[in-house]
């Protein structure tokens, strides 16, 4: 199957033959596909940084399964050696437009740079927590990739930042204060996804703030972290969709705004669900659960139109509002049998919904490839 970038190629040559286009609007739509052809993620990239990390892991396994064995001085040189080579090798392979192995080395050093700090404080008895090694090695990253200017090396940094976020939000390090900090460091590496240009960066750091509120609420249990979810999710969503060009332009989130605005409104929303669900007065829970299931359905109407992505996840929300308003009224079910009842007449409901939905989108599709 041709790529997406080669079938572009092929449609400007039919334009030009057919004189829709002229030669100067074909060569620039030619460099605009090469332009971000070269941004793209191919599947031997993806295959190139996999065995990236499985190369640095194998490294750091091997020279730690040896290391009372290595010389002090050796253990330290060898360490910082595969550093340099990565970085220096990988950026000479980049000028020689070799990309996906360049990334591949910036990955394993970036992976060596992690080992070291754990194996060369371990060897010092340097003081310190596992939380403050995964900072030094999440700065440390994200220095490297501002410096080469590199998608993977922001995406690794955001990924440690999430592992600290995980760790220390499920008491893992055994934490005195809950991670405010991660919002700092979400801010900044948001500031410099857009210097190396990754998109896929922006997008991980948004689901991740709301990660965050997740476990705000958890950890103080208030609904003062969902209601403003709620609002802002909202808004954003509102903004994505009427003035989605110059929204766009700022966030640079490739049209997909929507799609993380609708996530977070339905988890500001389950959160506020849960809330309420032990109370003895379900009605403002019924309240919540029915603004969850019109904001789905609004969701639908303005967006699912020109995002797949975004009707799926409506679905999924849609899917697990049924399931939670189900779980809460549990108790009104008068045994097994009604239960798988309920529940099959549920899904059978749902997917009477998406093939509905699913058929009059693609119904404009097909009218206009019939005119």
């Amino acid at each position: 199957m041709a790529s997406y970038s080669s079938r572009v190629r092929a449609d400007i040559a039919r334009w030009l033959q057919a004189d829709l286009i002229d030669a100067s609007t074909a060569d620039a739509l030619r460099r605009d596909v090469e332009a971000n052809e070269r941004k793209s993620l191919s599947f031997g990239s993806i295959l190139a940084m996999m065995a990236a990390l499985l190369f640095g892991a194998a490294v750091l396994i091997f020279v730690a399964a040896n290391w009372e064995a290595i010389p002090r001085l050796a253990r330290v040189a060898g360490l910082f050696a595969i550093i340099f080579a990565g970085y220096v090798g990988g950026a000479v392979l980049k000028t020689r437009d070799h990309a996906a192995i360049g990334e591949a080395f910036w990955i394993v050093a970036a992976a060596a740079f992690g080992g070291s700090i754990a194996l060369i404080g371990q060897m010092y008895h340097l003081s310190g927590d596992e939380a403050s090694a995964l900072i030094t090695w999440g700065a440390g990253t994200a220095l490297a990739a501002v410096a080469l200017r590199s998608n993977p090396l922001t995406v690794a940094s955001v990924g440690i930042a999430d592992a600290w976020l995980f760790l220390r939000g499920f008491d893992y390090f055994r934490r005195t204060e809950f991670p405010h900090h991660f919002v700092v460091m979400a801010i900044v590496l948001f500031a410099i996804s857009f210097w190396t240009r990754s998109q896929a960066a922006r997008h991980l750091i948004v689901l991740s703030v709301i990660f965050y509120l997740v476990l705000l609420f958890t950890e103080y249990d208030t609904l003062q972290v969902a209601v403003p979810l709620i609002v802002v999710s909202a808004l954003l969503f509102a903004a994505a969709i009427f003035a989605a060009a110059p929204v766009d332009g700022v966030l640079q989130l490739g049209g997909r705004l929507p799609l993380h605005a609708l996530i977070g409104f339905l988890t500001g929303l389950a959160m506020i669900q849960f809330e309420l669900a032990g109370e003895s007065n379900n009605s403002g829970f019924g309240i919540a659960s029915a603004i969850a299931l019109a904001g789905i359905v609004a969701a639908i109407v303005l967006g699912g139109r020109e995002s797949r992505g975004l009707r799926w996840v409506a679905y999924a929300g849609f899917a697990l509002e049924l399931a939670i308003i189900y779980v809460v009224m549990l108790q009104s079910m008068l045994d097994t049998a009604g239960f798988f009842l309920a529940a099959a007449v549920l899904l059978g409901l749902l997917a009477l919904v998406i093939l509905r939905v699913e058929k009059r989108m693609r119904a404009p599709d097909a009218d206009g490839a019939a005119a």
